[in-house]
C-alpha cells in the first residue's frame, strides 16, 4: 500500500498526519507557516485524499508499515486526531524513526472505558459507521460538524467542508478502517512509554476528545508538555494556527 504524500519546504523533517475523512490540504494553515523552517511531509491515509483504498484486512500494523515506508528516515512526526493515534502507534513499533512526536486532539483510547471515561461513548462511533454503509456523504458532513463545534466562528465548519469537496471523496473502505481503530484501539501504555520528547494539544471546547483527558494524559505522561487551546474545537490547526505553532515552538527547536 503506497500512500500519497505531500512534501515542502526545507529544513529538519516533520511528517504530518491528518485525521478521519480529511487529506492533507487541512494542514494548510500550518505548512504555511513552518514551511520556511522545515521540510514537512504530509502523509494521506489510506483512502483520503491521493492515496488507494486499503484492502480488506488491512490491519494496524499495515498502516503503520505504509506510514513508514511514505515518511523520512528519522522525523519529527505531528499526528492530528486519528492521525494522533496511528502516529502513537509508529512511535511504539520504529521508535529510532521518530525524533520528537506531538499530538493534536488526540485520545490514546477514544472511547469510553471503565477506566478511561474521558472519551466518545461507543455509540457515536458505532451510529457513525453503521450510517457510513448507506449514507457515506452525510456522515462524512455530520463528523465535519461536530469537529467545528465549539470553534469561535462558522469559518471553520466552511473550511473543513472546502478542503474535503476540493479532493476526491473520502473512500468507505478507508472510512470505515478509520472508524475501526478510533473504536477499537487503545495506546494508553504506547503512550506512557513514549521516550522521545512529547507534546499534546487539546481544545478546550472539544467535543470529541474532552479536555479532562489531558489530566489523564498528564497522570500517564508526566514530562509531556500539554497545550490547552482556549475557545478551540477538534480543529485547533484551522481554527487556532498561530497558536498553534507557538505552542509548538519548544519542541520542533
Amino acid at each position: 500500500m503506497r500512500l500519497a504524500t505531500r512534501v515542502q519546504g526545507a529544513g529538519p523533517d516533520l511528517v504530518l498526519v491528518h485525521g478521519w475523512g480529511l487529506n492533507a490540504a487541512v494542514w494548510e494553515p500550518l505548512t504555511e507557516r513552518l514551511a520556511g523552517r522545515h521540510r514537512l511531509t504530509s502523509i494521506e491515509l489510506p483512502g483520503h485524499g491521493a492515496s488507494p483504498p486499503p484492502g480488506e484486512g488491512t490491519t494496524t500494523a499495515d498502516l503503520v508499515e505504509a506510514l513508514l515506508a511514505a515518511a523520512p528516515a528519522r522525523a519529527a512526526w505531528l499526528g492530528w486526531s486519528l492521525g494522533g493515534l496511528l502516529a502513537l502507534a509508529v512511535a511504539q513499533a520504529a521508535p529510532d524513526r521518530i525524533t520528537r512526536l506531538g499530538l493534536l486532539a488526540t485520545n490514546p483510547c477514544f472511547t469510553r472505558r471503565a477506566d478511561w471515561s474521558c472519551a466518545m461513548v461507543p455509540e457515536v462511533l458505532a451510529g457513525f459507521a453503521r450510517d457510513l454503509e448507506t449514507q457515506p456523504q452525510r456522515t462524512l458532513q455530520r463528523f465535519l460538524g461536530l469537529v467545528a463545534r465549539g470553534a469561535p466562528s462558522a469559518d471553520t465548519l466552511r473550511d473543513l467542508r472546502r478542503r474535503v469537496l476540493d479532493a476526491p471523496a473520502p473512500h468507505p473502505r478507508g472510512l470505515a478502517l478509520g472508524l475501526e481503530l478510533l473504536r477499537d484501539r487503545d495506546l494508553r501504555p504506547a503512550l506512557a512509554a513514549v521516550s522521545q520528547p512529547l507534546w499534546l494539544g487539546f481544545g478546550a471546547r472539544d467535543t470529541l476528545v474532552p479536555l479532562a483527558a489531558a489530566d489523564a494524559v498528564a497522570a500517564l505522561c508526566p514530562t509531556a508538555r500539554i497545550t490547552r487551546f482556549e475557545g478551540a474545537g477538534h480543529a485547533p490547526l484551522l481554527s487556532h494556527p498561530d497558536a498553534l505553532v507557538t505552542a509548538l515552538g519548544p519542541l520542533l527547536a
